[in-house]
């Protein structure tokens, strides 16, 4: 059996986040991990965007930013200014090369192809049983989602899911100093669904057709709205590169009960997606450093837990988006309409004053809201 400090069983972006601030911050000076994945992560199979204050981590590999953005609604177009931010674009593969290229280098970080079987948890140590191997650590990070999320239970759930096409025109065709964070001009019926574009430059863009719905749609429904949208703003001559396809959980479920003294869920399993918007990259990486903070300074990991009033604020959002999937427009076009940008950022960073909070959501109140409020009263104001 092979003994490590650290186990990342997974190396999505929370396990290449977390190995990389461990690193990053000395934790492996005199310490071992061990990065137990499947595959070989080197295909392209996603791509992550996320705003951040002006120069980041990853400035060296993104593909793309803007200083600029719209919100299209209600027959109107709202333009801001990101001021601070940037709004950056990671394909996965450059992320995954970057991290991998510095995690092989490193002779206390070993990397397994295997596949985590079964796990055992003592009172001293986590013994982790692979296809292949066995292994022993003093605390695992495990970025699997426990079975209990996939059971029935009285959390809120709903998904952001989409399709999106990488295109290429013939004629200039994107303003492509400025990104489309939702458009809902082309959308599904009685559906909060809208259309993401990330243009790259003039000819090339990354164009996405979105739900947030309790629901997911056939591919043929996907492609049929991208056509619409294509058409809609008069694209006619077009290639399409590739294609992407994801479905991101959106969900009020307490992942913090599924940890233990030495088990540590990371990433989805861990809640580190947003619940009301299905951001993570960036979540991904404050969390890591979080815990990497904590483990340096002898902290207990018991104490990183998701701000509760946050919780709450995601609960009440996702309500409305479940009993109102049709009014998604409305909510978010009130948002962006009424807050300055750098509020709204701070708010879904988790980051925001009870001030901001309260302005944030005095711009969404509505009849929608104030249902969900009432049933989140009568629910005894569970976060769950």
């Amino acid at each position: 059996m092979f003994t490590f400090d650290y186990i990342i069983v997974g190396a999505g972006a929370a396990g290449l986040h977390l190995s990389m601030a461990m690193k990053r911050n000395g934790l492996l000076n005199k310490k071992k991990l061990l990065i137990i994945e499947p595959s070989t992560k080197n295909s392209d199979d996603k791509t992550w965007c996320f705003w951040e204050k002006k120069s980041g981590l990853w400035d060296d590999f993104i593909t793309k930013s803007w200083s600029k953005g719209e919100l299209r609604a209600n027959k109107e177009s709202i333009e801001f200014d990101l001021d601070k931010y940037n709004y950056k674009m990671l394909r996965s593969i450059d992320f995954y090369k970057a991290c991998k290229n510095q995690i092989l280098e490193d002779e206390n970080i070993e990397w397994v192809q295997e596949k985590v079987i079964d796990y055992r948890e003592t009172n001293k140590e986590v013994i982790v049983k692979t296809n292949t191997n066995s292994y022993n650590t003093e605390l695992m990070f495990d970025s699997r989602v426990s079975p209990e999320f996939y059971k029935p239970n009285n959390s809120i759930h709903i998904h952001q899911h989409f399709k999106g096409w990488y295109i290429k025109t013939e004629e200039n065709t994107f303003e492509n100093e400025l990104f489309t964070m939702m458009d809902f001009d082309i959308k599904d019926q009685h559906s909060t669904s809208f259309t993401y574009v990330l243009p790259i430059n003039r000819k090339e863009a990354l164009v996405e057709f979105t739900y947030f719905s309790p629901d997911i749609v056939s591919d043929e429904t996907y492609n049929c709205h991208l056509k619409k949208y294509l058409e809609h703003i008069n694209v006619e001559d077009y290639q399409v590169v590739s294609e992407e396809k994801g479905v991101i959980p959106m969900s009020s479920f307490d992942f913090d009960n599924f940890r233990s003294k030495r088990i540590h869920k990371i990433g989805t399993a861990a809640g580190w997606v947003k619940a009301s918007t299905g951001y993570a990259f960036k979540n991904c990486e404050r969390k890591s450093e979080e815990i990497v903070n904590c483990l340096l300074n002898n902290k207990n990991l018991s104490g990183l837990k998701k701000p509760l009033k946050y919780k709450h604020y995601d609960k009440m959002f996702l309500d409305v988006l479940k009993s109102r999937n049709d009014f998604g427009e409305e909510l978010f076009y009130r948002m962006y309409k009424k807050n300055p940008i750098e509020r709204i950022f701070r708010f879904l960073d988790e980051e925001s004053s009870f001030s901001e909070d309260f302005k944030i959501i005095l711009s969404l109140n509505s009849k929608p809201f104030h249902q969900a409020f009432i049933r989140h009263l009568k629910r005894g104001f569970k976060t769950n």
